[in-house]
């Protein structure tokens, strides 16, 4: 990526000149911006389904242990004499 970058910022210009550290900033923060407004975008229906797979996972854990427990359980019986 840098050096996609570097060549782009080269050829831009007619005549060729030296990239600066600021001209790299400038387009990284063109990049930041475009992207943190994606992620902003894609943010709430990610969490719902981060918590509906949550649940999910919680209630599958439940159930194998709760048939784990029946199937390792003794019976007892109590007789009165």
């Amino acid at each position: 990526m840098t050096i996609s970058l570097v060549r782009h910022l080269l050829l831009a210009q007619d005549e060729p000149r030296r990239v600066t550290l600021s001209d790299v900033e400038d387009k990284l923060r063109s990049l930041k911006g475009s992207t943190e407004s994606v992620v902003s975008d894609a943010a709430p229906p990610m969490i719902g389904a981060l918590v509906a797979a949550g649940a999910a996972a919680v209630a599958a854990v439940y159930l194998l242990g709760r048939r784990r427990g029946r199937r390792r359980a003794s019976v007892l019986e109590i007789r009165r004499i």
